[in-house]
Order: structure tokens, then C-alpha cells, then sequence
């Protein structure tokens, strides 16, 4: 039976209709990363997984090892009336650093790498357009090229329990990430960073 996701209300493994899109984000933990994904408005619900690997069904501590080749995501269900894949595209990389390669901060190994997984080709064209656009941005703050891949999506395989909505559990778990300083040329919406809700009037 599949988890109903605790902040949006719905299956996390389920989708709004025919008309929903899946897109995937690898940007280092994927407990950090989803959380950002799941404050955006018009998402309709969020997961974790992996993808991009070369076995079936792994096992987070098969990943740990780094054999597999298998990158830690979040998966994102949204309705494109509601929101645009630019404006996730924007979250993405104004919430983690795309230009360290095979780490993001502290995590260290390919399954932390910075990758974005298309399911379109018009996922495809707007991922390529968003990654030329920021690179000038990135470049003219000082740091390295972008590492970032941009892939057609592969089989996705969905995260142990207790990883799915990771931060929402644990409120003070470990996340690494947060806005970057830098503004992505792309999209409208950003995602809400702060750890705590806003209170009431």
C-alpha cells in the first residue's frame, strides 16, 4: 500500500490524472531536497529514490558504496496548470551548489552528484536552456563550471520508508541545504527555505 505523504495528502506514488508530470532532481541528500520541492505550490506530491544506476532495486546502503552508480532524487508530481518545470528548475539550482562534482558539501560520493533526470523532451530543451542561462550567473560569482548532467530519466526506484518525507518526521534532521545567493534566470516561484512555518497573526 503506498504512503500517503504527510504534508501534501496524497499517495506518494500516485498522480493527480493524465495530464501530471514527473520530474526527477539529484542535488546531494535527498531528504533536504525534497522538503523544497513539497513547499512549492502546484505540487501535487514528492518522493525519494534512486536512479541512474546499473542494478535493480537497490538498497540505500548498496548506494552508500558508490557500485551501483545509482544518484540519490527526489521525484516531483506536479500539474503544469499549477506550476512550470522552470519554476522547479529554479529551485533547483538556487538550492545547492552545481559545480562540485561528485559531492555537495559534506555528502562525498557519485550519489550525491548534481543531475537533473527528464521525462520530455521539452523537460529536456528547458533543463539544457536553465543550465546555459545560470552559467554566467554561477561563473560571475566566482565559482567553477557546472557539473550538473542532464539526462533522460531511467528506471526509478523509490527510497526505504523511513527516508520518504524524511525532514517532515524528524524536523531537526540533517539537511545541507538552503538558498545559494545566486538567481536563476528561469522560472517564477521559489520554494520556502525556512525550516519553520510561518506563524499565525
Amino acid at each position: 500500500m503506498s504512503i500517503t505523504h504527510p504534508v501534501l495528502k496524497h499517495p506518494i506514488e500516485g498522480s493527480p490524472g493524465p495530464e501530471a508530470q514527473f520530474a526527477y532532481f539529484g542535488m546531494g541528500c535527498f531528504w533536504g531536497a525534497e522538503r523544497l520541492f513539497w513547499r512549492v505550490p502546484g505540487v501535487w506530491t514528492t518522493s525519494v529514490g534512486y536512479m541512474g544506476g546499473n542494478t535493480e532495486k537497490p538498497s540505500y546502503e548498496e548506494v552508500c558504496t558508490g557500485l551501483t552508480g545509482h544518484a540519490e532524487v527526489v521525484r516531483v508530481v506536479y500539474e503544469p496548470g499549477k506550476v512550470d518545470y522552470d519554476d522547479l528548475l529554479k529551485v533547483f539550482w538556487e538550492n545547492h551548489d552545481p559545480t562540485q562534482g561528485m559531492r555537495q558539501g559534506n555528502d562525498i560520493g557519485t550519489q550525491y552528484r548534481s543531475v537533473v533526470y527528464t521525462t520530455t523532451p521539452e523537460q529536456q530543451a528547458a533543463a539544457e536552456a536553465s543550465k546555459e542561462a545560470f552559467e554566467p550567473v554561477v561563473r560571475g560569482a566566482g565559482l567553477g563550471p557546472i557539473t550538473t548532467a542532464i539526462l533522460p530519466a531511467g528506471p526509478y526506484w523509490l527510497a526505504e520508508d523511513y527516508h520518504q518525507q524524511y525532514l517532515h518526521h524528524n524536523p531537526n534532521g540533517y539537511c545541507n541545504h538552503g538558498p545559494n545567493g545566486l538567481s536563476c534566470p528561469v522560472g517564477v516561484v521559489k520554494a520556502q527555505t525556512e525550516v519553520e512555518p510561518p506563524r499565525a497573526r
